[in-house]
């Protein structure tokens, strides 16, 4: 650790500021990550997490076209590259004088994009006001561009410094999809769309997602002070990111041991791996469904889940793709002596 981030950690937690204390500690843990020490970067994103900074705010009355979400106080595991911007973007919001406050996050569905921005506010202790689409998006010409206008006015009546507005899917609005076969009414709502967020008070932050990046207008790219791609990982990052997925919830479980070399085996021979958010929902499952009776019967499920759950293993094709006789027993649920046996047959 420097001693810049560690004087950086006495001086902010003097001064109370816990928004900066909070946004060090996550660099300091980014530094024991590079160095090697995972298991020390996740104990200190654990430990910030459990900290109270996010505090509920207010009950947010008389708003129509925004909903105040939980969200998830876990640390996030991301790329390099990605976790950087997250930063950046966290010290450009807690900073007056930078000018920034329009973000837009792109990526395949469970990438991150969402369980970013609730990394963000969580940093920063901020509530998250999420559009509602389902009031905003009127069948009725004209209702949808108006009500556009009055969702921004009720963004610059939100208190500063207090919240986060996130546009999850913004798609939903500036591709119109219900409007799609009335080109004058969707050229109407992207209209006040770009009007209302080129005007937006800079002390609200806005940030929007989406996965359908391509179908943009780049006037609409334009109005964002930064546009960040979270489809950056690596084959590496995303084994890496299932690593600590994995050792999480295998923490939770009493029947279940860990086998990280097979794990990572099962994940390598795929052609593509999942993103971090489907990976998660496969790993939570098997777990939870395993054999008691098994203790790595959840490795078995995971294999069946990310290989299209095949009816039947074929053991030639495990040897082939470099497991052991023990791996292939583990997968096939076949004894030891009977794989060693078809293999030789």
């Amino acid at each position: 650790m420097k001693k810049q981030s560690l004087v950086n950690l006495v001086k902010y937690h003097v001064e109370k500021n816990d928004e900066a204390f909070a946004i060090e500690a996550a660099e300091i843990a980014k530094e024991f990550d590079a160095a090697g020490d995972s298991a020390v970067a996740q104990y200190l994103m654990e430990l910030v997490s459990n900290v109270n900074f996010y505090v509920p705010q207010s009950n947010y009355h008389n708003l129509h076209f925004l909903r105040k979400v939980g969200y998830s106080t876990q640390p996030l595991m991301l790329p390099d590259a990605i976790e950087e911007d997250i930063i950046g973007i966290t010290k450009a919001i807690s900073s007056k004088k930078s000018g920034l406050s329009k973000f837009l996050f792109f990526g395949a569905p469970g990438s991150g994009k969402t369980e970013s921005v609730y990394q963000i506010a969580r940093l920063l202790n901020r509530d998250i006001l999420t559009v509602s689409f389902e009031q905003l998006i009127d069948s009725r010409l004209g209702e949808t561009a108006k009500n556009v206008s009055l969702l921004f006015d009720e963004i610059d009546r939100l208190p500063y410094g207090k919240v986060i507005v996130l546009f999850d899917e913004i798609d939903a609005l500036v591709l119109d999809r219900i409007n799609k076969n009335d080109l004058r009414e969707m050229g109407r709502v992207t209209s006040v769309f770009l009007k209302e967020i080129e005007q937006i008070n800079g002390n609200i932050p806005i940030i929007a997602t989406t996965n359908l990046i391509a179908n943009f207008d780049k006037a609409i790219l334009r109005r964002f002070d930064a546009v960040v791609s979270f489809d950056r990982y690596s084959k590496d990052d995303l084994i890496s990111v299932a690593d600590s997925i994995l050792t999480s919830y295998l923490k939770r479980a009493t029947n279940s041991k860990q086998d990280i070399r097979l794990f990572n085996k099962i994940l390598k021979n795929l052609d593509d791996i999942p993103f971090p958010g489907d990976l998660k929902q496969v790993i939570k499952t098997s777990i939870a469904f395993s054999d008691e009776s098994n203790e790595y019967d959840y490795l078995r499920r995971i294999y069946l889940s990310l290989n299209g759950n095949p009816s039947i293993i074929d053991i030639q094709k495990l040897r082939d793709e470099g497991y052991t006789t023990r791996e292939i027993e583990i997968l096939s649920r076949m004894p030891k002596s009977s794989v060693s046996r078809k293999l030789r047959g």
